[in-house]
């Protein structure tokens, strides 16, 4: 079964306003990737750091400019891990985000 897919990269950009108040810009990027389930190995060992891994998503890596979430159908995940695949690829894992805390 093919699971590629179209997703967005999420860049946070901050600012201040003329009053001096910050204020958030996020801008999306869309980009083509597999999605896939992540091991168990994998699943296990981000629980015990405190991760919940939700899947993984491999990607052409000179796409990837250092994000830290994307969305994907409207909800937005946090990209906990990266790893150098071969043939210019990497792999996001992703955990669900959970309201507006940062790591």
């Amino acid at each position: 079964m093919d699971r590629s897919i179209v997703f967005h990269l999420l860049t946070a950009t901050q600012w201040q306003d003329e009053l001096k108040q910050w204020k958030t810009t996020v801008r999306k990027r869309a980009v083509f990737g597999q999605l896939s389930s992540v091991t168990a190995n994998e699943f296990f060992a981000g629980g015990q750091n405190g991760f919940s891994p939700e899947f993984r998503i491999v990607m052409f890596a000179p796409d990837y400019k250092g994000e830290q979430n994307l969305e994907i159908d409207g909800e937005v995940y946090s990209i906990y891990r990266t790893y150098f695949a071969k043939n210019d690829m990497i792999e996001l894992y992703v955990e669900k985000r959970r309201g507006d805390e940062s790591r």
